[in-house]
This record gives C-alpha cells, structure tokens and sequence, in this order.
C-alpha cells in the first residue's frame, strides 16, 4: 500500500492533523489484521473436521461477528480522523507483514493449534497499537483496549481446547501455525489412545 503523503484536512478537535494522520496510521495496520481475521476464522469454520467439529464450527461464527463489528468500529474511527479507511483486500495483502493462514481442511484441535498462533500475533500487534496511541489520542487508545478485551477473552475460548488438566498448552513451544497444529493434534492424538 502506498503511503500516505497528504494530512488530511480536518481532524477531531484537540489533536493536530498531523497526529490524528498519525493515529489513523496506525488504525489502518489494525483494519488490515482485523480484516484478515475474521476472514481466517470463517476459512476454520468451513474447513474444521473431526469429533469436536460443531463446538468449534460453533464457537467461531461469534468470533467472526465480533471481529466484524471491530473492523468497522476501526474504520469509522479513521474516518472520524478526517483520513479514508481502505479496505480492499489488495491493499490488505500489499501492506501486511504476516504470511496467509496456512492450513486447509484439517481436524478442529489442529485449526485450534494454528489459530492459538495466530490470536497472539493480532494481540501482541493490537496491544502495540494501544501503547503507540495512549499519549496521542485517549479515545482510539479506549477503543483498542476494548478490542483487547473481547479478542483475549475469544483467545482463551481457544486455549481451552489446547490446555491439559495441568495447565500445559499442547502448543507450548510452537513458534509457527503449522507447527503449532501439529503439536495440538499429536497431544489430541495421544489423549485418545489412552
């Protein structure tokens, strides 16, 4: 995506167009990966299999709508900045810094494997965003920690499915979402042979 080179010409009152150009900089990174996500939770829940498929088909679909809701939140907020939102998926692609969402048809505790991966990129990003506007601009700071809220609380629905009686996350270790599926679905593997 190209740069923006033009400060918008208005902003919201008490911040300078050159802060709120930079605010709405970093909402954009956020609707990028916001974007992405609900676009990857709808791909797990059309392509999980296996004995857990429709508590996890189940739990998605609310995930998807809650992200949904905090794309537009997002969007609207840079507008509210006097800067355009995009959100074509092209400028999405151009800008991310994140690989596409590597597994295809697979068994629920694998998706879960990979998407325990992926909720703590888009957190640890969304936690950044937060710090990077507390001092600019308290109200899209207020916004992101609501966002932190809900996408934790959904991050450990995930969790539940990968956590042993201990405490332990079968996908401890795991640094990838191909590796992180493959670990959740070896310990799922392990549970039921016992």
């Amino acid at each position: 995506m190209a740069r923006r080179t033009e400060l918008p010409k208005y902003t919201v009152p008490s911040l300078t167009v050159e802060d709120g150009a930079a605010v709405a900089a970093v909402l954009q990174k956020r609707l990028n990966a916001l974007n992405d996500l609900a676009l990857t939770l709808k791909h797990i829940h059309w392509n999980v299999t296996g004995p857990h498929f429709i508590a996890v088909h189940e739990m998605i679909d609310p995930q998807v709508d809650a992200v949904r809701a905090m794309v537009d939140a997002i969007a609207e907020r840079i507008a509210t900045l006097g800067v355009a939102p995009v959100g074509t998926p092209g400028a999405l692609v151009a800008d991310r810094t994140w690989d596409d969402y590597s597994i295809g048809r697979a068994g629920a505790i694998e998706h879960l494997g990979a998407l325990d991966e992926v909720y703590v990129g888009v957190i640890e990003d969304h936690r950044k965003a937060a710090d990077d506007t507390e001092d600019l601009d308290t109200v899209t700071n207020d916004l992101l920690i609501g966002h932190l809220h809900e996408l934790e609380l959904f991050h450990w629905f995930v969790r539940a499915h990968l956590e042993s009686a201990g405490g332990e996350l079968s996908t401890h270790g795991a640094t990838t979402e191909k590796a992180a599926a493959r670990s959740a679905g070896k310990a799922a593997k392990q549970a039921e042979d016992r």
